[in-house]
């Protein structure tokens, strides 16, 4: 049995250190992260049609979100693929209905019943839409991993101080010596 994966350092920064390891300590694990190098290639030559088009949308929106990085772009790869391979699965079943039904023959070749199974595409579907699912909770492109995945906001109050302190002052409204 395994337990939850374990959060990137960004987000346990974000989340106010709900382990208590030390928010200093967090930073400076951050600071000693391997940087991957951003901006993802092209589409792959080989991806047409819907994993194409899964590609150029997925790849401007983790550009957006400042995800794009170029050890994903297999995993990116892979969800198209996923995603491509479901969504066929799932124009099948809507073709075919989502059970078969096979004429039981006797030895004579005389129809003696109807077997009733699953269509072998809804397993393809719902292995192919757990692989997009996964992909898309791991790079923030789910509402919920979304929240899971907020970012620091930088802060500004020494800026904020800064500019207070360097204003030039207000006359009082205090009372008046005349």
């Amino acid at each position: 049995m395994r337990g939850r994966p374990p959060k990137p350092t960004s987000q346990q920064i974000a989340e106010g250190d709900p382990r208590k390891k030390g928010v200093r300590k967090l930073r400076q694990q951050l600071e000693a992260e391997p940087k991957a190098q951003s901006g993802l290639p092209e589409c792959p030559r080989h991806l047409s049609g819907r994993a194409k088009k899964a590609w150029t949308f997925w790849k401007i929106e983790l550009e957006v979100m400042k995800l794009d990085c170029r050890p994903d772009a297999m995993m990116l790869e892979g969800a198209c693929v996923n995603y491509a391979r479901a969504v066929e699965a799932d124009i099948e079943i809507a073709l075919d209905g989502i059970s078969l039904r096979t004429p039981l023959l006797d030895r004579r070749g005389e129809v003696v019943g109807v077997e009733v199974r699953t269509h072998p595409a809804v397993k393809v579907s719902n292995a192919s839409w757990r692989n997009v699912r996964a992909f898309c909770s791991e790079f923030g492109l789910s509402p919920v991993s979304r929240t899971r995945l907020a970012i620091e906001k930088s802060d500004t109050s020494d800026k904020d101080l800064l500019s207070l302190l360097t204003q030039p002052r207000a006359k009082s409204a205090g009372p008046q010596v005349q």
